[in-house]
């Protein structure tokens, strides 16, 4: 179970903790007390992973090999059928002013009607040779998707980054007549899309309303479709996942898992945390070997810098972890996927906290989860591609090395 972002750096308004330190979790801390504790570099000391680099790590694969670029995921996660040779883009809807200039990179966070703005942009041709697919994902995320021939993704993104900036005019990073060609295109879609949306009866009634419109997409994290071994061949384990976010989910689906949807998860602070809660207890219930969970708010928090709002979701959090421990015959894995301290809005390359829960386990002295007790635990400092290892080990799955 993995809570994405909710690992984080001091903070003076909190008496120099940390969110997760602050925050009150008697169902967590029960964990660490009755598992073994650790750190965990979700990919290696130092390196900022994003959530997509992290889970391919947890999963055991090498990202340095796997990672293409988060579009691929997105898209996938979605349910595009994307193929051998497609380009795929992680998308946002965003709002931009009649200058030119970003506004609000997530559009407000819009929550609903995406689906009646992605069909104004899917299927439009701006180029023979090429199919343009588009599709809405969870809140303000979008995915498109270039089918054709001669593309490439070695070309740069869209996404400034911050608000208070002007689309990036997307440019070859190989000069290479393919990426020239890729980048041309999305540079027309990114126009035309603001052409389509400025005057859609949805943003008109958000304006209307004070809200933000989504009037343009910003396309970035660029990727050809990767080819993986799926997992359940790759650890003779059948696996489920259970996910909010598109990219999540794609990651699970190219993977060869199994998805479940989840009514009301919206990957945000104000998801349905009762009925992930009942989805996880059901899916355990089925014939499943492995099941991966994300839940996404605590990032969300950290991103948006909402030090309150992101100690209450780890507190709401802590009443889902209570009903799962009570599991029987299951190892249970808690951890998260990087930091996203509330200093920096963004994900940082501090080590997070993990634990253990399970028959046989060793366990330790950590009585509290948060990331300065759980460093004394047993697991000491562990990467992000050892879990399986020591999972597989823990179910007596483990192939021996030598004689």
């Amino acid at each position: 179970m993995v809570i994405d972002g909710m690992a984080d750096r001091p903070i003076k308004e909190l008496g120099y903790k940390t969110p997760l330190e602050a925050a009150i979790t008697p169902k967590m801390d029960k964990m660490a007390e009755k598992g073994i504790c650790g750190i965990m570099d979700p990919i290696k000391p130092g390196i900022r992973p994003g959530s997509d680099t992290s889970h391919i790590s947890i999963l055991g694969y090498d990202p340095y090999e796997v990672y293409t670029g988060r579009g691929p995921f997105e898209a996938a996660g979605v349910g595009v059928d994307v193929l051998p040779g497609d380009i795929a883009f992680r998308c946002n809807f965003s709002t931009v002013n009649n200058e030119g200039i970003i506004t609000d990179r997530r559009a407000g966070r819009i929550r609903a009607g995406t689906d009646e703005l992605a069909e104004y942009i899917n299927g439009i041709k701006l180029d023979e040779d090429v199919q343009v697919i588009f599709k809405e994902s969870t809140g303000h995320r979008a995915v498109l998707v270039l089918r054709g021939e001669g593309l490439s993704d070695q070309i740069s993104d869209a996404d400034p980054k911050h608000d208070g900036n002007a689309p990036k005019i997307v440019v070859a990073l190989d000069g290479s007549e393919e990426a020239n060609k890729t980048a041309e295109i999305v540079n027309k879609i990114v126009k035309k899309s603001y052409e389509l949306l400025k005057n859609h009866p949805l943003n008109l009634k958000r304006i209307n309303s004070g809200k933000p419109p989504a009037n343009i997409i910003i396309p970035r994290g660029a990727g050809a479709v990767p080819k993986v071994q799926p997992f359940g061949k790759k650890y003779g384990l059948k696996p489920v996942c259970i996910a909010e976010t598109g990219l999540i989910k794609g990651i699970a689906k190219i993977a060869g898992m199994e998805l479940v949807d989840i009514e009301g998860a919206t990957g945000g602070i104000d998801t349905n945390l009762e009925n992930i809660k009942k989805g996880i207890l059901e899916t355990a219930s089925k014939d499943f070997d492995f099941i991966l969970i994300n839940v996404d708010g605590a990032d969300e928090a950290g991103h948006d810098g909402q030090m309150d709002e992101k100690v209450k979701f780890i507190e709401k959090v802590d009443t889902v972890i209570g009903e799962i421990m009570e599991l029987e015959d299951v190892y249970f894995i808690l951890t998260a996927d990087h930091s996203t301290p509330i200093s920096t809005m963004d994900h940082t390359g501090d080590p997070v906290p993990i634990v253990i829960l399970g028959p046989e386990i060793r366990i330790d002295d950590v009585k509290y989860f948060n990331e300065r007790s759980v460093a004394k635990g047993g697991l000491c400092r562990i990467r992000g591609n050892n879990i399986m290892d020591i999972l597989m080990d823990l179910m007596n799955l483990s192939i021996k090395f030598g004689a």
